[in-house]
């Protein structure tokens, strides 16, 4: 049995907080979510570190970042 599934990798949007790590940045990526009690649209942020092979990308800049293999222990995204 043969399965031809392929896995949708996700995709976000962010600004770069922190460039300097070699080849890796910190991207800040915000959603607008509704509170579940309160009934009230509010603005969640996480940081997600990305690997950026040559350190292209400064603080400030808007990327997008997709899901990959992980690269190290915390990094499993990747600038495209």
């Amino acid at each position: 049995m043969e399965k031809n599934v392929q896995k949708i990798k996700r995709t976000l949007k962010g600004v770069v907080t922190s460039d300097k790590m070699k080849d890796t940045v910190t991207v800040r990526v915000e959603r607008y979510v509704k509170h579940a009690k309160y009934h009230k649209y509010i603005h969640i942020h996480k940081k997600y570190k990305a690997h950026d092979a040559g350190n292209t990308k400064k603080v400030g800049d808007i990327v997008t970042i997709e899901e990959t293999a992980p690269i190290s222990k915390d990094k499993h995204f990747k600038v495209i």
